[in-house]
């Protein structure tokens, strides 16, 4: 897809870098990515993917927003407490840039629409706070061969890693599924500067996959504490054995 005159100047910090330039920013244009979740790691990503080019976003979320969200959640203000979060999301990014198409999903992903719905797009963003759907997302991910793009966070600590990409490690592959995930809610406090650490990190891995760039956090795993400014990368060891299914969930 190539750009408008207007697209060429809105992404001219991109087209003038020699790792992105006009065929980068039309494969960025060109590309769909899906986010779970649109709270805390959700704001930064949708933000930086909608300004970096990304020609469809789908949003999948099917909280409304309150008080406490938004101590960290950027992406929302005062007036939009008791909104759908897919809602208000799409209707600032659009205002962002026009020329994406933006898809709200205001539902929780299952493993009833994980197929029918991650099928549409190239990459899948784990921005949720629920452990359960990151196995959802991984084995749908597994079965559609689409790699997905992870975070989470907890206090003053982040990781961040790509799964499932060009056949690398998947998350079965760091975390071992146990049937406690599925009842596993333990609210969590948080730095509200984290997510928008790990979140923009998480839109970087995006722009890297789509631009099929070199350092691409697969087979890593990179841990961050910004109360004591140390970064850990980790390998992670891709296990022999297939991962099951999602309806094995």
């Amino acid at each position: 897809m190539s750009l408008t005159s207007r697209e060429t100047e809105r992404y001219n910090r991109h087209i003038i870098l020699q790792d992105i330039g006009i065929q980068g920013q039309e494969k960025i244009k060109d590309s769909r990515v899906l986010v779970v979740g649109a709270g805390g790691l959700g704001s930064p990503v949708l933000y930086y993917l909608a300004a970096a080019g990304i020609g469809h976003i789908g949003i999948m979320d099917d909280d409304t927003v309150s008080e406490s969200n938004l101590q960290r959640q950027i992406l929302y203000d005062t007036t939009h407490v008791g909104t759908a979060k897919a809602t208000v999301a799409a209707a600032k990014l659009i205002q962002l840039n026009p020329f994406c198409r933006i898809t709200p999903y205001i539902t929780r992903l299952t493993p009833d629409n994980a197929l029918d719905i991650i099928t549409n797009y190239d990459v899948v963003v784990d921005a949720t706070d629920n452990l359960y759907a990151r196995y959802v997302i991984n084995d749908a991910c597994v079965q559609l061969h689409k790699p997905f793009v992870y975070g989470s966070i907890r206090e003053f600590e982040g990781q961040l890693s790509v799964f499932n990409y060009h056949d690398g490690p998947t998350y079965r592959d760091l975390f071992e599924y146990h049937d406690a995930v599925k009842d596993f809610s333990q609210p969590l406090g948080v730095i509200g500067a984290l997510p928008g650490i790990i979140g923009s990190l998480q839109a970087n891995e995006v722009i890297k996959v789509i631009l099929e760039k070199p350092g691409v956090l697969s087979g890593k795993l990179l841990a961050i504490d910004i109360m004591n400014n140390t970064y850990l990368t980790f390998t992670i060891q891709k296990k022999n054995e297939p991962a099951p299914g999602m309806y094995d969930l």
